[in-house]
């Protein structure tokens, strides 16, 4: 009886090749180093060095942009009243041992009203949607959201979401955050307000922190564009309501957290 026996196969000049190539250029890919190769006179081909390329795990995964559709530029025009058009944004700064944290803000283009933020480590496309679903609960929809295309604002969470809810969103065109105004002038009076002002240790003193400063800025901050009013003020006297729905701050939390500061100065 005559068996067949597999002959291992000899690699290891192909492996010599390969990392002699990749000793100084380690970020080249596959092709890069098959061309070389052939231009120093070696005939394997490209299938058995392509697969001795990967059993070294040295294949470099493609990253590929997700392509976005064409954004019209839509002109930034101020509403004629409250719940019309909201706009929101993510912001990012870090705690005293390092720990990053992301701010999603959203306010009211109308009378430029703080209507949440939200700080945590991580929020996803879902995270977005069940915010802005808190929101709705005691301010009602608006009709439409102005965004940038950030991955949390493109993904099908939020589209979905917005779909059901008959929401248009609006999305500012690539590298242009001037068509999202309201927002980002806003972003730059909370950073100075309170990302840049403290020093925070964990992620409830941010939150207790922002949540505080929200309750000034829509009730006693003025603001120019507003004709020095505060976006209260402004909604009440041009918002053609008598009482609308608008940020309560947890005066609770913030009596708790002073008293924790005070106990702690004590120690």
């Amino acid at each position: 009886m005559f068996y067949y026996r597999p002959v291992p196969s000899q690699d290891n000049e192909i492996i010599l090749a390969i990392c002699k190539i990749l000793k100084y250029d380690s970020d080249w890919g596959f092709w890069k180093v098959f061309k070389t190769l052939r231009n120093q006179g070696d005939s394997w081909n490209h299938k058995r060095v392509y697969r001795v390329y990967t059993s070294l795990r040295l294949n470099i995964r493609k990253r590929v942009k997700k392509r976005l559709p064409d954004r019209v530029k839509d002109p930034l025009v101020l509403p004629i009243g409250p719940n019309i058009t909201w706009s929101m944004d993510f912001m990012q700064d870090s705690l005293a041992n390092g720990r990053k944290f992301r701010a999603f803000n959203v306010i009211d283009d109308f009378n430029r009203e703080v209507l949440n933020i939200a700080i945590e480590t991580s929020i996803s496309g879902h995270r977005v949607v069940s915010e802005l679903n808190k929101i709705i609960n005691w301010r009602d929809k608006p009709e439409c959201i102005r965004v940038d295309n950030g991955p949390e604002f493109i993904c099908k969470a939020l589209e979905e979401w917005a779909s059901m809810n008959g929401i248009q969103l609006i999305f500012i065109q690539p590298g242009k955050p001037t068509q999202n105004s309201y927002i980002e002038r806003f972003n730059q009076s909370y950073r100075k307000g309170i990302l840049d002002k403290y020093l925070f240790e964990n992620l409830e003193q941010v939150r207790i922190l922002s949540y505080e400063w929200i309750w000034r800025y829509n009730n006693i901050r003025p603001h120019d564009s507003l004709m020095d009013l505060t976006p209260r003020q402004f909604l009440l006297k041009y918002g053609k309501v008598v009482d609308f729905p608008t940020f309560q701050q947890d005066i609770n939390m913030y009596n708790e957290y002073e008293k924790s500061i005070l106990l702690s100065v004590a120690i």
